[in-house]
């Protein structure tokens, strides 16, 4: 009996160039750089029947993306600005937060988890966590999963 594939991954160097114009398109009204369908699709020289005949079917692969993701658990003494130079510091580290949950706090400490893309982090994960336990503020911190 014959398999039947729902899905496969094709490498973008021997699909039709609508493919990667849809996902272009698609990005471009995400990112709010087009304000409507007809925008995008002329910026990127398709016609609306082509992304409207593709747009269900094509997504782009990004390449390890969950191991390119960690989730940061942290608990941060209730003062203001402590939660902010916290992200400061991920961010100025090259880290793409994704999520902040902050929880009330208890005792004057407040639970925070921050996932984040680490893929341009200027150092390993564990080793930012070592840095970012040395903020002022910071009671505990730990990398719950990722890299």
């Amino acid at each position: 009996m014959e398999q039947i594939y729902q899905y496969l991954l094709v490498d973008v160097r021997v699909l039709p160039e609508v493919y990667l114009k849809v996902v272009s398109a698609k990005q471009l009204l995400a990112q709010g750089k087009a304000k409507s369908l007809s925008q995008a699709t002329k910026m990127v020289g398709i016609s609306r029947s082509a992304f409207y005949k593709y747009k269900d079917y094509v997504f782009p692969y990004q390449k390890d993306a969950a191991q390119q993701m960690v989730t940061i658990y942290a608990e941060l003494v209730d003062e203001p600005g402590v939660l902010s130079t916290l992200l400061s510091e991920l961010c100025r580290r090259g880290g793409n937060i994704l999520t902040i949950n902050q929880n009330i706090p208890v005792d004057g400490v407040a639970p925070v988890s921050i996932s984040m893309r680490t893929d341009r982090l200027d150092l390993e994960p564990r080793a930012l966590v070592e840095e970012l336990r040395r903020l002022e503020g910071v009671v505990s911190i730990k990398a719950l999963s990722g890299n």
